[in-house]
Parts: C-alpha cells; sequence; structure tokens
C-alpha cells in the first residue's frame, strides 16, 4: 500500500470509544422508549381484536432473530454504519447504497414523528402556545443536545430512562390491583383464536417499529469500546428488555381494560393511566411521555446522523459536507443539521402521515441484514470462523438462525399497508436515480472508505480479501 494511501486513512475522521455497555443499553431503550408501547396501545388493540400482548410476543420473538443476525455482523465489521456497512461489505457498494438509502427513510422520519408527539402533548398542557412552536424548540434543543456529543447523550439517556422505569412500576403495580379479568383467564390476551393469526401479524408490523432501539446500538460500533462484546451483547439486552417492558405493560393493561373500549384509541395510553391511577398518574404520564418523546428524537438523530457520516465519510454522499466531524466535540454537525433540516416536516404533517413513512425501510434493511449474516459466514469469508468449531452449532447461529430472520421480516413486510408500500416504493426509486447519477449509470463502483477497527477481524467480508489489510482510500 502507498503512503498516499495510509496517510489518507489515517486522516480520515474518526469517532471516539468512549461508550461502555450499561451505556450503550440505555441508549438503545431510550430509543425504542417504552412509554412506546401507550402510543400504539389502542390502534393496535383493535386491529389485533384484544391480542395486543400476543402481538408483541410475535414482534420480539422476530426482532430477536433479526439482532442476533446484527450482533454477528457487528463481529466483522465493528464500524459505524449500521446495514448499510454490513450490506456494503458482504455484497459490494451498489448494494450497501440502497440498503442505506432504505433505512435511512425509517431514520430520517422517526425523529419527526418524535417532535410531532411531543409537540401534540406540549400543546395540549400549554394550548397558548401553536404545536407547531413547541415542535420546534425541542428540535432545537434535540440538536444542540447531539452537537455537544455522545457521550452527554448518554448521560441524559439515564435520567429519561430513570423518570420512564418509575412511571412504568407505578402502573404495573397499580395496574395489578385494578384487574378485571378473573384469575383463569389472566392469560387469554396471549391465546389468539385459530384465525387471528393475520391479525397478529399485522399488528406485530407495526409493533417491529418500536423494536428499532437495537440497530440504533449498531450505529455506536465506533464509539463503544470492545466493540465486538459491547455491541452484539448491548443489541440482544436491549432487544429483550425493552421486548419484556412492551409485553410487561400490555398485558396488565388488558387487565385493566379488557373491554378495548376507549374513547379514542390514538389516547387510550392516558386512559389507561386515569383508571388506575386518576389525574395525579395521568399527568405524570403526560410528562414522562413528552421526556421519552424527547430521548427518543435525541438517540434516532444521534443515529441518522452516523448512518449519514459513514456514507459522507465514504463518499457516497458529499464528503465536504457529511464527512466530517466538530474540531472540538467531534460529532458529525453536518449530518445532525441535515436531519434536524427534515425533522422541520413536523410542523405541517399529521402523525398518520408520518407513521406512514416509517415503516417500509426499517424491515428491508432487516431483511438485508439476515442476508449479509447468511452470505458472509456460509458463503463468504465468515466461513473461516467456523473451522475451529461445531460445525453444527455454526450452521445453526450462521444458517439456521438468520435464514428464520429473514423469512420472518419479510413475513412482516408483506403485511404492511398499501399506502406505505406507495411511499417505500417511491422513496427506492429516488435512491437508484441518485445511485445512477453518482455511478455514472452503474459503469463505476461507489466510492468507498475501508474504516474497520484496528487490528483485523480473522473472517473479514469479500471485499476486504482483495484490499489491503489497512483502511484505504477512496476509489
Amino acid at each position: 500500500m502507498s503512503s498516499n494511501h495510509r496517510a489518507s486513512a489515517e486522516n480520515a475522521p474518526q469517532l471516539k470509544r468512549v461508550l461502555r455497555l450499561p451505556a450503550v443499553v440505555l441508549f438503545g431503550l431510550t430509543y425504542m422508549s417504552p412509554v412506546a408501547v401507550f402510543t400504539t396501545y389502542g390502534i393496535v388493540n383493535d386491529e389485533t381484536d384484544g391480542h395486543l400482548p400476543a402481538a408483541y410476543v410475535l414482534a420480539l420473538a422476530v426482532m430477536l432473530l433479526t439482532a442476533h443476525s446484527y450482533g454477528r455482523m457487528v463481529r466483522s465489521f465493528p464500524a459505524a454504519g449500521s446495514a448499510y456497512k454490513y450490506s456494503q461489505k458482504v455484497f459490494g457498494g451498489h448494494v450497501g447504497f440502497m440498503t442505506g438509502w432504505a433505512l435511512m427513510l425509517d431514520y430520517l422520519f422517526l425523529p419527526m414523528v418524535s417532535f410531532l408527539l411531543a409537540g401534540i402533548y406540549l400543546h395540549a398542557q400549554f394550548p397558548g402556545v401553536p404545536q407547531a412552536v413547541w415542535s420546534v424548540l425541542v428540535l432545537l434543543a434535540v440538536l444542540v443536545f447531539n452537537v455537544l456529543g455522545v457521550k452527554f447523550v448518554s448521560r441524559i439517556t439515564a435520567v429519561i430512562m430513570g423518570a420512564t422505569g418509575l412511571l412504568l412500576i407505578a402502573f404495573v403495580v397499580l395496574g395489578a390491583t385494578h384487574s378485571q379479568v378473573p384469575a383463569g383467564d389472566a392469560l387469554q390476551s396471549f391465546v389468539p383464536e385459530a384465525g387471528q393469526w393475520s391479525l397478529l401479524a399485522g399488528g406485530a408490523a407495526i409493533l417491529a417499529l418500536s423494536f428499532l432501539g437495537f440497530d440504533a446500538v449498531s450505529t455506536l460500533a465506533e464509539e463503544a469500546h470492545d466493540p465486538r462484546r459491547t455491541i452484539p451483547l448491548g443489541i440482544i439486552l436491549t432487544t429483550a428488555i425493552g421486548g419484556g417492558l412492551f409485553i410487561l405493560v400490555a398485558w396488565i393493561g388488558s387487565l385493566v381494560r379488557p373491554d378495548n373500549a376507549f374513547t379514542d384509541p390514538d389516547s387510550a395510553g392516558a386512559e389507561l393511566m386515569r383508571t388506575v391511577g386518576g389525574s395525579a398518574l395521568s399527568g405524570a404520564f403526560t410528562a414522562v411521555y413528552v421526556l421519552g418523546c424527547f430521548g427518543s428524537a435525541m438517540v434516532s438523530q444521534a443515529s441518522v446522523s452516523r448512518i449519514i457520516f459513514s456514507m459522507g465519510r465514504d463518499g457516497l454522499l458529499p464528503r465536504r459536507v457529511f464527512g466530517r466531524l466538530h474540531p472540538r466535540f467531534g460529532t458529525p454537525v453536518g449530518a445532525l443539521l441535515a436531519v434536524s433540516a427534515v425533522a422541520l416536516l413536523a410542523t405541517v404533517l399529521t402523525l398518520d402521515q408520518a407513521v406512514v413513512m416509517i415503516n417500509f425501510g426499517a424491515l428491508a434493511a432487516f431483511s438485508m441484514v439476515n442476508l449479509s449474516v447468511l452470505k458472509h459466514y456460509l458463503a463468504g469469508a465468515g466461513r473461516q470462523t467456523g473451522a475451529h468449531r461445531s460445525r453444527a452449532r455454526f450452521l445453526l447461529v450462521n444458517g439456521v438462525l438468520p435464514a428464520l430472520g429473514f423469512a420472518s421480516t419479510v413475513w412482516l413486510w408483506t403485511s404492511l399497508t398499501g399506502d406505505t408500500f406507495i411511499v417505500g416504493v417511491l422513496w427506492i426509486t429516488a435512491g437508484l436515480v441518485l445511485l445512477a447519477i453518482s455511478t455514472r449509470f452503474f459503469t463505476r463502483r461507489p466510492p468507498e472508505l475501508h474504516m474497520d477497527e484496528e487490528g483485523s477481524d480473522p473472517a473479514p467480508g469479500p471485499e476486504e480479501a482483495v484490499a489491503p489489510a489497512h483502511p484505504a482510500s477512496p476509489r
């Protein structure tokens, strides 16, 4: 490798390793926002005919399979970029770009939904201030916190999760004393009838997006200590803990209000809180819910900015704007500003319009991560990792589980609504046009910068097998 190539790699911007496992898990849980179970509580209960807990169990099972695949890919490629980086390494730059593009549909609009929800609840409490003004104020606060750095964000997430935990404990304890269901029927909401599986799939497809915190964890690979251990474990713990909280709260809710006869499905969470704790608990719920929206927006904005930074650093987006870090704070300010600009749509869109936009990309990207595991470990350079291990265990971990993850994710993906597919197809088409222009109609490889953790993995990806052992300059 030439000295120019080596200098280019050494001068490329890199994020600082400041996060350990507890901070990583708190980051993921804050992204998932456990109080988000109340956002879709009434809607999905209607969708599943009162079997919300069962839908959560189904969604958790699917997400654990995909979380496992994320963990496998992090072990080989501990760099920022999430699904984009994994599919890029395994399938090449074109597929990597389109996977990252699909995932950005979800990531770009998730902060906007949080700003929108925060504005709705704050306007309800303080009607003298327009909803759009509240949304913009929360947006600016989130932007400032993220510019200050991920370590600062991790401290805020600890406070938010503490308040959220206290609220959920109060709800569970009080809810258990307000059960309206006989003891013999307490688990009925977990047992669907024979003809209700399609309803559960539709509900789980909506609920699966509540688990995006584990994907957010994968974007922290360049900022975590010992990422090959910390990130996979953080992914699994985030998914399992978050899913367990969702299931518990949904089950308690089914005991308190088995009739599911809410005045407004969109505000079912507030009605549940009033049922078990009166106006005091309902007021606390509103405060913690807004705080949860703030935290979710903060970490989701941090996550998508890392993906945009990774793509900018690789030259797939303008490097001067998106591929640089702030000289003092070490954060991707250009990417953060871009995400904030998109989130300003919260001032003009309705909640229904915003939610439609975030369903398509995540499940498409999850499918690609599962496929990446299959190709990398069974047909790529990753198969070398099984040379000195049990063959049966190797096939289970890198073949059977990712295949099940892919099949189940596609199953949920096909359960999405028609409007979601329209938005998704338009977004994918725009990405293909951008990729065609940047590669002169696919006659050139997209530029790529190899940025792996110091000390190469014993099982490099196919593209790395033909690349220098150390980071190389963009092609």
